[in-house]
């Protein structure tokens, strides 16, 4: 079995009995979510996958009915947008699990460079388009550098879209880049064991 099919067997085994064993947990949160604002339980966005191939990520809802279109695509600390729930959901990155289900449809992999919607996919260069070359990750290199610092840096700026344009994108995919440079399963074990201790000090906060 090639690097390729070991790592999709991996992905599709792990996904299929992770949402198996949190699906009391997912059941709690969409009461949560349910009971706290009104709107859908999902949220789904376009983001550019691998091959440049579009698709939908899907992820609990954590801002007011149709948020994205109120704002920036990037959310600060503090964005009035994101709901009570919303904000805990983020803050132990349990938001991003229904994205189990992209991992099932072989849109996304478990680890790998975190997907970006088309309008900023625009902006990479012809090297940072290297990204595009394996799926995109639930997590990754990039998730574990700035995924809990980026919306206090965030909101530390005057304009934060366009911060996140011209500095923070670059930085992201860089770190993505070098996760290129390890192709193997065991890079991703240990990716998912350090995600997993970083879900764990968000629910501890």
């Amino acid at each position: 079995m090639n690097s390729d099919r070991a790592k999709r067997a991996f992905d599709a085994v792990v996904a299929a009995l992770a949402l198996l064993i949190l699906s009391p947990v997912l059941a709690l949160v969409a009461i949560a979510l349910k009971l706290d604002s009104r709107g859908p339980l999902f949220f789904s966005q376009e983001r550019i996958g691998r091959d440049g191939r579009p698709f939908r990520m899907i992820k609990f809802r954590t801002m007011v009915t149709d948020g994205e279109q109120l704002g920036p695509n990037v959310s600060a600390t503090r964005d009035p947008r994101i709901t009570r729930v919303g904000a805990l959901l983020r803050r132990c990155f349990v938001d991003e699990a229904p994205q189990l289900i992209n991992v099932l449809r072989g849109e996304m992999s478990l680890v790998g460079p975190r997907p970006e919607t088309p309008e900023y996919v625009a902006l990479f260069s012809p090297e940072e388009r290297r990204v595009l070359s394996v799926r995109p990750g639930m997590a990754g290199p990039s998730t574990l550098s700035y995924s809990r610092e980026e919306p206090e840096l965030l909101a530390r700026q005057a304009d934060p879209d366009r911060y996140y344009r011209e500095h923070l994108l670059h930085m992201r995919v860089a770190a993505d880049l070098a996760y290129l440079e390890r192709p193997v399963l065991s890079e991703d074990v240990r990716i998912l064991a350090r995600t997993a201790l970083f879900v764990l000090a968000g629910l501890r906060r």
